[in-house]
């Protein structure tokens, strides 16, 4: 697990998202951000400068850019 702010996290996304690299997102049970990609590998974040609820809007983004989200 990585541990990092928003800010890094959102930069650390931005090109995985032209390459549709991602396969699924979503929030764990401990609120860790968790990223599945086509080729297998799982990225899970501790994103700790923000709400729930913020996250769970970089969700609803995703979503709306083509990447499956798991409900929580």
């Amino acid at each position: 697990m990585e541990t990092c702010n928003l800010s890094d996290f959102m930069k650390a996304l931005t090109p995985w998202l032209d390459d549709d690299y991602i396969r699924k997102a979503y929030l764990d049970d401990n609120g860790h951000f968790v990223l599945l990609f086509t080729d297998g590998v799982k990225n899970v974040y501790h994103i700790e400068d923000c709400a729930k609820s913020k996250l769970k809007s970089i969700l609803e983004d995703l979503k709306k850019k083509g990447v499956f989200v798991e409900s929580t």
